[in-house]
């Protein structure tokens, strides 16, 4: 797998993920990128200057800044590692869950914002869902090194199991109640669907709850990773009061 750009890099090299070898463009050792092949130095990672056409090549869109790595394949966690996280915490359970999901970025941009904001793990789907990939990294700028991410096999199990556990299961579609009117404290799940799809139909009768986010303009839906940084925030703002 090869993560590119400066951010994305530094934050795989700070992270626990096996990192291969650090690739720097040739005569792009100024600032970021000196801090960034020493601490790849710091960590035995063997460190390679490539030419400009070569990196382009690596990186498909050539919006590589100078500067990319191999790693390993993305490791996943488990469900029992975010609830684990959550306890060692002393945290209610704090988990997003993303249904049948299928854009890369929006996937990237959910990961980022639940990082941010304190999510304990963040749930894919095996099947019919973007895994974590090269866009996925790039996209989450590096948080996804640092969220729990656990792929399983059914979503719809998963809720229950969840439920099981005493976590509160919202799934954030349309015809719901106002966000701002539901009590978002607590062991809380939020179910993001779709793009253009939404919220599976039996995942939505599996939930507790429908919330759903005020809209007034002509356009009826938010992109995915907009509405999911809009309800997991004002999660967070009800906590905070």
């Amino acid at each position: 797998m090869i993560i590119y750009g400066k951010n994305p890099v530094s934050e795989a090299l700070k992270s626990e993920a096996t990192v291969e070898k650090l690739y720097v463009q040739k005569g792009a050792t100024e600032g970021v990128i000196r801090a960034l092949i020493t601490l790849a130095k710091d960590k035995n990672i063997p460190v390679t200057f490539i030419d400009k056409t070569a990196l382009d090549r690596m990186t498909a869109d050539g919006r590589h800044q100078g500067v990319a790595l191999s790693q390993t394949d993305f490791k996943y966690s488990s469900v029992d590692d975010i609830l684990a996280l959550a306890k060692s915490k002393n945290e209610p359970p704090f988990v997003l869950i993303a249904d049948e999901l299928t854009d890369p970025h929006n996937l990237g941009s959910i990961i980022r914002t639940a990082e941010c904001a304190g999510v304990h793990g963040v749930i894919v789907g095996k099947h019919r869902s973007v895994t974590v990939n090269d866009t996925v990294l790039r996209c989450s700028a590096g948080a996804a090194e640092h969220m729990l991410i656990a792929k399983v096999t059914n979503i719809n199990d998963t809720i229950k199991r969840l439920k099981e556990q005493n976590v509160y299961v919202y799934a954030a579609d349309m015809d719901g109640k106002p966000m701002y009117t539901v009590n978002l404290r607590g062991a809380t799940a939020i179910v993001v669907g779709a793009e253009g799809e939404g919220v599976k139909r039996l995942t939505r009768e599996l939930c507790d709850e429908v919330v759903s986010i005020p809209m007034s303009g002509k356009i009826n839906s938010l992109n995915a990773s907009v509405a999911a940084a809009l309800v997991i925030y004002e999660k967070v703002r009800q906590e905070s009061k």
